[in-house]
C-alpha cells in the first residue's frame, strides 16, 4: 500500500492542535473510545503509568483554567482530560514520560479519527500540585498534561514542519 493511502499517516498529517470548540457536548462513549485507545500506547514492562481525570464540571474546569494562560481554550472546550503518572506503577521516570506521552499522542489521533478536537496543555505543569489539589486525586499521581477536548469550531488550523532532512544529526 502506498503510504499516502495509509490511514494512519493521513490522521498524523491531518491532526492539528485544536483551541477553540463550539458549544456541544461529546458523548461519554466517545471519551472512552479515546482513553481506551490511549491505554494501547507502549509502556515499559507493560506497567501502563497512565491514569485519568476526565472532568466536564465547570465549576472544576474554570479552578483549573485558573492555574494557566489557556483559560479559554479550557473553559470553552466540552471536557478536560486530566492526565497522571501513577507514581507508585511506575519503575522508571523518563521511560513512564514517554510512555505517558504516545498514551497522549493515541489520545489526540484516536479523537481525531472521530471528528473531535483536542489540544495538549502542558503549560499548566507549573501549577501541577494545585491542580492535583483541586481535583481532590491522591498525592502518588502527578499530572503530565491536560488534553481539552471538544467539538472543533472551524477546519483552519494550520501548522508546519522543519524539512525532516534539517533534523537528522547523523545518517551513516
Amino acid at each position: 500500500m502506498p503510504m499516502s493511502d495509509s490511514p494512519v499517516l493521513k490522521a498524523i498529517y491531518e491532526r492539528r492542535s485544536v483551541r477553540q470548540f463550539l458549544d456541544a457536548e461529546v458523548s461519554r462513549e466517545c471519551v472512552m473510545e479515546a482513553l481506551n485507545a490511549a491505554c494501547w500506547a507502549p509502556s515499559g514492562l507493560n506497567n501502563q503509568p497512565w491514569r485519568f481525570a476526565v472532568v466536564r464540571d465547570a465549576g472544576l474546569k474554570d479552578a483549573l483554567a485558573a492555574l494557566t494562560r489557556y483559560s479559554s481554550t479550557i473553559k470553552s472546550s466540552a471536557l478536560l482530560v486530566a492526565v497522571l503518572l501513577d507514581t507508585q506503577a511506575s519503575y522508571d521516570r523518563t521511560k513512564d514520560c514517554q510512555a505517558i506521552g504516545a498514551c497522549i499522542q493515541n489520545m489526540l489521533l484516536s479523537l481525531h479519527s472521530m471528528d473531535l478536537g483536542a489540544v495538549w496543555i502542558g503549560e499548566i505543569l507549573s501549577n501541577a500540585e494545585r491542580a492535583v489539589k483541586i481535583l481532590q486525586l491522591p498525592e502518588r499521581l502527578e499530572l503530565m498534561a491536560v488534553v481539552a477536548v471538544g467539538h472543533p469550531a472551524h477546519g483552519n488550523q494550520q501548522s508546519h514542519r522543519r524539512p525532516v532532512e534539517e533534523l537528522i544529526v547523523l545518517e551513516k
